[in-house]
């Protein structure tokens, strides 16, 4: 009797647990990307998101991995829609990227080509590019993302100290992307630039500094991943403090291995161009002076002749 007793307390607590739970989760929307799906039918609240013509589960309480992101707007591109004009990314531009079931980049890439590279955590290009041979013995960690941006100048913002600047945008990130403050390690300024620095601490539930700097590209450029009602914006002691031209640089914990001996066609044309170019000027020149140099000598000519008529 005691055992059957404690079995019914033992499952009514669970079941509130649960209750509980589901009351806590606001399961209306995904908090970090503002078209992922959620639904609370079940016993709990599952989020997903459309990726091509598949619905990958995510964890709307993270940033969403970056290599899900760049696939989901890759396929989207190639299904007909209209590539914005800030959909480039890094060296290479947008790709459609090879993902593991945690959402980290692969080592190895290939664009559903036969060209393949190897690439850091954060998806960048690190290597040369080769055949469907190329080998990436591992994924190389990035560990330091500088996000560098310029002050708006159609705005005034000369009244601003650099440390209520400094201050505004540590809070934005922290809470936004729920990125620690200890992940924040410097922000500097020079002139119009601002560079902040973001450095990968060695927890493994560390949020992902890689993601961080996409979101933060995207929302600088006006293309936000996050709901729409969660406005992107930098407030400096009561004032809106806008940013712009963001670049993301990369850091990882082994130098990269690119090297100039594969250059592309693309590179190839233009070296070609600027030395035909530059042949054609040095060719020009010469014609030119030479030309000038025989009118010279036919002048002087008609001189000594018409000098030598005048004397006789």
């Amino acid at each position: 009797m005691k055992l059957s007793t404690a079995l019914m307390l033992g499952t009514a607590l669970v079941c509130l647990l649960l209750i509980a739970q589901s009351e806590g989760q606001d399961c209306s929307k995904c908090q970090t990307h503002g078209l992922a799906k959620c639904d609370a039918s079940g016993q709990a609240c599952t989020c997903t998101l459309p990726i091509g013509p598949t619905s990958q589960p995510v964890n709307c309480s993270r940033l969403i991995p970056k290599c899900w992101l760049m696939k989901r707007e890759s396929l989207a591109t190639k299904a007909g829609r209209k590539r914005p004009a800030n959909a480039l990314i890094d060296n290479d531009g947008l790709y459609n990227p090879d993902c593991e079931n945690d959402g980290t980049f692969k080592a190895r890439q290939c664009n559903n080509t036969d060209t393949c590279w190897c690439v850091n955590s954060a998806g960048v290009r690190r290597t040369d590019k080769g055949d469907k041979n190329w080998k990436c013995a591992e994924l190389v960690r990035t560990y330091w993302v500088i996000v560098e941006v310029k002050r708006n100048s159609s705005v005034n913002t000369d009244n601003l100290a650099n440390t209520d600047i400094d201050a505004a945008l540590r809070n934005m990130i922290t809470t936004r992307y729920n990125l620690p403050a200890s992940n924040i390690k410097e922000i500097e300024f020079e002139g119009p630039f601002i560079w902040i620095n973001l450095q990968q601490n060695g927890t493994k539930n560390d949020v992902d500094i890689t993601d961080v700097g996409y979101y933060m590209e995207k929302d600088i450029k006006g293309d936000p991943i996050l709901p729409l009602d969660q406005k992107f914006d930098v407030n400096v002691k009561g004032s809106s403090f806008p940013l712009q031209e963001p670049v993301i640089l990369y850091i990882d914990e082994k130098p990269h291995e690119i090297s100039m001996k594969r250059l592309t066609a693309g590179v190839i044309a233009v070296i070609v161009v600027v030395i035909v170019a530059i042949v054609a000027g040095i060719v020009v020149l010469v014609l030119t002076r030479r030309k000038r140099g025989r009118y010279e000598k036919a002048e002087m000519k008609e001189m000594n002749e018409m000098q030598q008529e005048l004397r006789s």
